[in-house]
């Protein structure tokens, strides 16, 4: 636990925050991608030590909030069918359909598992050969690798009886939708180091040259984000748009090129849909023509599914830092953990989520709008 407590330290902490204090002439608004992030943040009140030319607001950074409702009535489809095992992450059971979640269909009598590696999926199509073994495969560049290497791994094994619903985007593509849209407020970025761990931080350099914005990569501790918050102020203040690297212990220019590669062998670029953001060309990823055999989607013919979103929930406006999660109107009432509109409030990394559970403030009780 050394190295982890060293990185909670309070002490070390208010130091980075009186520089970052010190530093600061005007106001900035910087955007944390990941949902992790977001909970670090918040459940340490970093926000709140901040000087209050300092604003913070929330990004896209959390699979399970940014999974297109469509994929979750897919998926509701096909767990519903006889002889499948549908298998998922925990966190994705009660993220809400329209009509339903895939705990409801679990309780009506459909056969889904929690697993904790997709490899675990694999296995249960070996276990099972009677049965259609599907997994969710959600993510953003962090969760694809192990992904790829299942439908290798089921390849190898010449499983018939695999396959795999792709839900995956990609964090570049989003950076520049939030940037190029005319309501764009944000300043500076906080980037998400395990993505970067993965896929390194050589596709924000022309992102940050482009948008004259400074980005920095960092971790999840808080001792993590306020380095990365006082690296991105330094930029801001000498007015440079530098990509930074605030977490090297773990992130390098060039990533993991390994992982990268065995993406790219399994995985082709494709326009997404983002939950409640919409469509961002070239920010998914999906299955190559090779693979094919492979895709939930064609095999239980479910591609024509679509959906439309609550008109009560702005989780949209929460992903791209363009309103609070407590300044919309649904907060802590009509939308709850327990009954939820959006999957920004029921994921275990959504904002909505986190001000639900760390915040004390009645709801709508501050200004509306940004």
């Amino acid at each position: 636990m050394k190295y982890l407590t060293e990185y909670r330290d309070a002490d070390l902490v208010h130091g980075l925050i009186n520089k970052i204090k010190e530093i600061t002439t005007q106001h900035w608004t910087l955007m944390e991608i990941c949902g992790g992030q977001t909970h670090s943040i918040i459940k340490n009140g970093l926000d709140q030590l901040l000087p209050d030319q300092i604003e913070l607001v929330h990004g896209p950074g959390c699979p399970v909030c940014v999974t297109p409702l469509e994929l979750i009535d897919k998926a509701l489809a096909i767990a519903s069918k006889p002889d499948v095992i549908f298998t998922s992450y925990g966190d994705m059971l009660r993220v809400p359909g329209s009509q339903a979640d895939l705990f409801s269909v679990r309780a009506r009598g459909g056969d889904i598992r929690v697993v904790y590696s997709p490899l675990d999926a694999v296995k249960l199509a070996q276990e099972n050969p009677d049965k259609e073994v599907v997994f969710f495969a959600i993510g953003f560049e962090t969760t694809a690798p192990a992904n790829v290497m299942s439908v290798l791994q089921a390849d190898q094994l010449g499983l018939d009886n695999f396959s795999i619903l792709v839900s995956h985007v990609r964090v570049p593509q989003a950076i520049e939708a939030i940037l190029s849209s005319p309501h764009n407020r944000v300043q500076g970025f906080l980037a998400a180091g395990h993505v970067c761990a993965v896929m390194g931080y050589w596709e924000y350099i022309p992102l940050a040259k482009k948008y004259n914005i400074p980005m920095t990569i960092t971790g999840f501790e808080p001792l993590d984000i306020a380095q990365g918050i006082l690296t991105t102020v330094e930029s801001l203040e000498a007015g440079t748009c530098e990509v930074k690297n605030a977490y090297i212990r773990a992130v390098s220019k060039k990533g993991n090129q390994n992982a990268q590669a065995v993406i790219n062998k399994v995985f082709e670029e494709c326009d997404r849909k983002w939950r409640g953001i919409g469509l961002i060309p070239g920010s998914g990823w999906r299955l190559r023509p090779l693979y094919t055999k492979y895709d939930a989607e064609k095999r239980f013919q479910v591609e024509t599914i679509q959906a439309e979103e609550s008109p009560l929930c702005i989780s949209g406006l929460v992903l791209q830092g363009q309103k609070k999660p407590d300044q919309c109107e649904a907060f802590g009432t009509l939308c709850t953990p327990e009954n939820p509109l959006g999957a920004t409030m029921v994921s275990d990394e959504g904002a909505c989520a986190a001000y639900y559970r760390y915040r004390t403030q009645t709801p709508g009780s501050q200004e509306k709008g940004l």
